[in-house]
């Protein structure tokens, strides 16, 4: 039904001969069915993710390469906006202008995984710092490996937020700032996806912020997620 209801919408759109008073309820409209276009999707997706567990795919995953095509999606998203996007890799800054995976194949990292839910969650984590960081603002990424595991971190010089909201962010539709939020069009599930991802891969979340500080999404890795290509 909603593919119907946005089809006749942009025919309207379309209509040379549409009356001036139409194009903005017709604006409306079409930027609500694409919410909620986002809305069942990521319902979906979610539901999907959380009864992953049982047949939760084992790629082997070039993490390297799946960081530097988030970074490469990140910037097209920003846009004009012209965030400055960082990506550090195990403490070398990567030029992320360049696609492809420089390092030798001895000193790649691969994981073992689901690269669909992965991808799902860490662009989640990545897009999330762009819309909610203000122009010319800037994100950093950092993937780095400790004893205790791997870990990944985007950090942004955003709005940030009251600390009191943390435990909540993760719970489905919690939002720290209903206006923000319908401004930027986000479907409150996506930190919610971000949690179920890294459960199935037996990880966990980190979140740190401050209003007016920006914010940091943290995630740990256990090092047996590592494997060999």
């Amino acid at each position: 039904p909603l593919t119907v209801i946005k089809g006749y919408i942009e025919t309207f759109q379309d209509a040379s001969e549409l009356p001036s008073k139409w194009r903005r309820p017709l604006k409306s409209m079409s930027t609500q069915t694409q919410r909620m276009e986002s809305l069942i999707h990521d319902l979906l997706l979610l539901a999907k993710f959380e009864t992953a567990d049982l047949s939760l795919s084992k790629d082997v995953i070039d993490i390297e390469s799946l960081l530097r095509l988030i970074c490469h999606d990140a910037q097209v998203l920003s846009g004009l906006r012209k965030h400055t996007i960082t990506l550090a890799f195990n403490d070398k800054i990567l030029d992320i202008d360049k696609r492809e995976v420089t390092s030798e194949q001895n000193k790649r990292i691969y994981i073992s995984g689901d690269e669909r839910q992965l991808y799902s969650a860490i662009s989640n984590l990545v897009f999330n710092a762009v819309k909610y960081t203000p122009d010319n603002g800037k994100i950093h990424l950092i993937w780095w490996q400790d004893q205790k595991g791997f870990h990944f971190s985007v950090k942004d010089t955003g709005v940030g937020f009251d600390p009191i909201h943390i435990p909540h962010l993760t719970e489905r539709f919690y939002r720290t700032d209903p206006s923000r939020d319908n401004a930027t069009g986000g479907s409150g599930l996506g930190l919610a996806i971000v949690k179920h991802v890294l459960i199935n891969h037996k990880a966990s979340l980190e979140i740190r912020s401050e209003e007016g500080k920006g914010s940091e999404f943290i995630c740990h890795f256990p090092l047996s997620i590592q494997t060999t290509n």
